[in-house]
């Protein structure tokens, strides 16, 4: 089959759409795979429609099948896509959740009252001196904090992309956790602080570089900012952190008393 009979078989838009460049260092599959994630970010492709097989994509672009099929097994593995037998490679709707606020829980319990797995990638892990969080802490200047920068998962899905700093004064054992499972729940059992309350923020942002590159943006994106101080039961902040979630997945729910 020659290359101009597949793509006159194919949407033109979508071909048109899909460009690979030989000029840059990054996969091809993954610029195809950050491509159609975009179209179906802003909705191009919706729910239900049927993508091109692997072949013909491959083909139409001058790309191999097995960067094709790398490209939709990605998307298979967050939930983009799926393979529907003789309908073919079919675009899934985007997870979207929808949690209650009101109640002082980290991501691993919110996860789970969504019916969701949590898990955590993280980024960065280090230990730091910094003057404007010291003050931020009420700590002297020069006061340690341990940085986390982490992405979270929902369904394995990219969720938000959060950078959190903890007052090691406060808990100096925090230096040593493993980042896996919950903060919250290691800061009170093995740190002996008792959570108290939260002060939340939330506005709206268009996403970063890094939170692009996370999400899979081609260009950025409307996301949440959520920035949150948790106090113990003594008042002392334990906690300070930004988090960006995805707008296209996320719609928090209030509860409002008359």
């Amino acid at each position: 089959m020659t290359e101009n009979r597949v793509a006159q078989e194919l949407p033109t838009t979508l071909i048109e759409q899909l460009k690979v460049s030989h000029a840059t260092s990054e996969p091809y599959y993954l610029q195809l795979k950050r491509q159609l994630e975009s179209l179906i970010r802003e909705g191009q492709l919706t729910a239900g429609d049927t993508l091109p097989s692997e072949r013909a994509l491959a083909e139409a672009l001058q790309l191999s099948r097995k960067t094709v099929k790398r490209c939709y097994d990605e998307l298979r593995g967050t939930q983009q896509l799926s393979s529907q037998g003789r309908s073919g490679t079919v675009v899934l709707a985007p997870p979207r959740v929808s949690p209650q606020m009101g109640r002082l829980k980290g991501f691993t319990e919110e996860m789970r009252e969504l019916g969701m797995a949590a898990s955590t990638r993280v980024v960065e892990h280090d230990v730091v001196r910094d003057r404007t969080l010291a003050s931020i802490f009420h700590r002297p200047s020069t006061a340690t904090f341990l940085r986390l920068v982490r992405v979270r998962l929902g369904d394995n899905v990219p969720m938000s992309r959060e950078v959190a700093w903890y007052d090691l004064t406060a808990a100096p054992a925090f230096e040593y956790w493993d980042t896996g499972g919950s903060a919250y729940a290691f800061l009170q059992e093995k740190c002996d602080i008792k959570l108290g309350h939260a002060e939340q923020s939330i506005e709206a942002v268009m996403s970063s570089n890094a939170e692009s590159h996370v999400f899979g943006f081609i260009v950025p994106g409307p996301c949440l900012l959520i920035k949150r101080r948790t106090y113990s039961i003594t008042d002392q902040l334990v906690e300070y952190v930004e988090g960006t979630f995805r707008g296209d997945a996320y719609a928090y729910r209030v509860k409002l008393q008359s």
